[in-house]
């Protein structure tokens, strides 16, 4: 049985930034009896406490694993590199922050990847866990490194370092792969960690890429990808939780010891998205729709409170306001706990669904923030190439409406780089936002209100139907994102009343690479991690410069370099780094709509349209779950 390491940390703490994080012992926190389990998780989010520990899904599967007989799982995070030095010069392992265990001692360590500005962190945590860092160098005895997550629906950069990788919902993925490990385990381990990836993988649901060979052509594209060992399948299947009603996790949310992101109880009320913005990886990989009933949600919201102690409830999905029973949702939680002022908050709101009998809903209990809208593009021609239909009409007329009851800040969410875009349609955002200013203005009567411009580079992302196209270097980002600054610092009318907020085109470029990249940039990612590259999503850890240089000595003896991953267009022959891992969607469906892209032509949601045959529904044996239920959110009624 593995010794905590706490006593050991316990002596580090004083001498670094915000101990607590590293504590433990959280409300609603489990720690079980190491010897009465026999299959291990060490669930990690390859990143700081403070944004690992809202994490949903973490924490979904922390609740859904320890609820299990036998099954154990704890966190961990990444520790900041004041700690990390500290652990290195005392020789304290990367450890869990329930039982403050050694990472290296769990069966499973398993990393869910939202982004993969996390690939350092995982390394510099396999290398303080005394794990080695490249698959084909570890033994029975070290832990399968599982990834898992949006970025886990293309693990080729990042093949080397982990053993396996689960694409799509984990809730049941991680049980049927405890049910496998625990049968092998019970069986005396036959044939090493050999035999227990090869029954991972004839599951055609988990990816082992040790059991895959790349072949190259000359000119540095993939020839094809080929299974290695005979009863492996050549395509692994994306996992989906059919009915969210039977899932209701996280049921007892954790509430942080530490100030993090986001502090409130979230439930999230479906799950999918098929509005078809074409640049949306999270839309895309999720589907089909699938929304929990309005009873369900109210339970969930009821428990999680009661549970946790928050004041404000966050009802989560790509885009919340689609729910096809939001108003009563918003309406039945706005009354069931008026006298408690809990709030009410929806992260994503659409243009073209929200409105002000919504809104007031949201902020009867709470406090009246700013609204945030995504137009997403800066002309009604870009919006159309990406497939976002919300027109400047829409959005005067919402933001009127919001003005003028009451609302005093309005932020605004575009990208730049997108396909064919052009430095007028950029510009484009800053008559946007003075004409939002200027009937913000006529409809309040007033002149202190805010108009808030936000601004990130497009990445091409696999599984969309942009994932061919080529992305906008990072000079020419900036250089476009500097004449919006210039004409809107230039607007005397209405410039100071609009915020300007931006970020630059490095990171993006490096997400780029990283995106749609193969196994040849694992050489880059590790050689990143061994010049001291960590927390790569924070502005003040990322080294644009390192990444560049070490891309420079890595990937020549490959024929290929960064532009190469990034600014090159492919083509419909070209076989693509994830095309054997299936989320799903038709490849000629999403070329179609990359081609409809091209053309500036607009695709309706299916959810209310006939299908358009992307063939995730047939595919994955599913289809669409919405209501109405017809049925209302009742107030609980207390049982006397």
């Amino acid at each position: 049985m593995p010794e905590s390491v706490f006593p050991q940390l316990e002596a580090l703490l004083p001498h670094v930034q915000k101990p607590i994080q590293y504590v433990g012992g959280e409300l609603n926190s489990t720690v079980k009896p190491w010897e009465s389990c026999d299959v291990r998780w060490a669930l990690m989010y390859p990143d700081a406490y403070e944004v690992g520990l809202p994490n949903q899904g973490v924490m979904i599967l922390y609740e859904v694993l320890n609820e299990r007989e036998g099954v154990l799982a704890e966190r961990t995070y990444s520790v900041w590199p004041d700690l990390e030095k500290l652990m290195r010069e005392n020789g304290v392992p990367q450890f869990t922050v329930d039982g403050h265990r050694p990472v290296g001692a769990f069966d499973v360590f398993g990393l869910s990847f939202s982004t993969e500005l996390g690939y350092t962190n995982m390394l510099t945590a396999l290398d303080l866990a005394g794990i080695p860092l490249e698959a084909k160098d570890r033994g029975i005895d070290h832990p399968i490194v599982l990834a898992g997550g949006h970025a886990a629906f293309n693990p080729e950069p990042i093949a080397d370092f982990i053993d396996a990788a689960v694409i799509g919902d984990g809730e049941q993925a991680v049980l049927e792969i405890t049910d496998i490990i625990r049968a092998w385990k019970a069986e005396g381990r036959p044939g090493g960690r050999e035999e227990v990836l090869f029954r991972l993988a004839r599951t055609g649901s988990v990816y082992i890429p040790r059991f895959y060979d790349v072949e190259y052509l000359p000119d540095g594209r993939i020839g094809r990808v080929v299974p290695n060992k005979s009863g492996v399948p050549w395509r692994v299947s994306k996992h989906t939780v059919m009915d969210l009603d039977e899932w209701p996790y996280p049921k007892q949310p954790l509430v942080p010891l530490a100030e993090t992101v986001h502090e409130r109880m979230s439930v999230e009320i479906f799950r999918g998205c098929t509005r078809g913005c074409r640049f949306c990886q999270a839309g895309m990989i999720t589907r089909p729709v699938r929304e929990r009933s309005i009873t369900g949600i109210g339970e969930m919201v009821d428990k999680g409170l009661k549970a946790t102690g928050f004041e404000e409830v966050g009802l989560l999905s790509l885009s919340s306001a689609d729910h096809s029973e939001i108003g009563d949702v918003a309406k039945g939680l706005a009354d069931r706990y008026e006298d408690d002022k809990i709030g009410l908050s929806l992260p994503s709101t659409r243009v073209d669904a929200f409105n002000v009998d919504l809104a007031n809903e949201l902020t009867r209990n709470g406090r009246r923030s700013g609204l945030t809208f995504a137009p997403e593009g800066g002309s009604e021609r870009l919006r159309k190439v990406i497939n976002k239909m919300v027109s400047e009409e829409d959005l005067i007329r919402t933001v009127a409406t919001a003005y003028g009851n009451g609302w005093r800040q309005v932020k605004l969410y575009f990208m730049c780089g997108l396909p064919t875009e052009t430095d007028d349609d950029v510009l484009q955002i800053a008559d946007m936002a003075a004409n939002v200013i200027a009937k913000g203005r006529e409809v309040a009567k007033s002149n202190d209100i805010r108009c808030t411009v936000s601004i990130g580079g497009f990445v091409p992302k696999p599984h969309t139907p942009f994932q061919w196209a080529p992305q906008l270097s990072a000079e020419e980002t900036d250089a476009r994102l500097e004449k919006l600054r210039d004409k809107i610092r230039g607007d005397k009318k209405y410039g100071r009343s609009i915020g300007f907020r931006y970020h630059d085109g490095k990171p993006g470029i490096v997400e780029g690479l990283l995106s749609r990249g193969d196994r040849r940039v694992g050489a880059v990612i590790r050689a990143v991690f061994e010049d001291g590259g960590r927390f790569d999503g924070w502005r003040e850890h990322f080294s644009y410069d390192r990444w560049m240089e070490c891309a420079e000595k890595t990937l020549p003896q490959y024929g290929v370099d960064v532009d190469w991953y990034t600014t090159r267009e492919r083509s419909y022959e070209e076989v693509l780094p994830w095309d054997h891992l299936d989320s799903g969607l038709d490849k000629d469906w999403l070329w179609e709509d990359w081609q409809d892209a091209l053309d500036e032509t607009e695709v309706e949601d299916c959810r209310w349209t006939p299908c358009f045959d992307c063939g995730v529904c047939p595919q994955m044996d599913t289809h669409i779950q919405i209501g109405p239920t017809g049925k209302k959110l009742l107030p609980l009624t207390v049982v006397k």
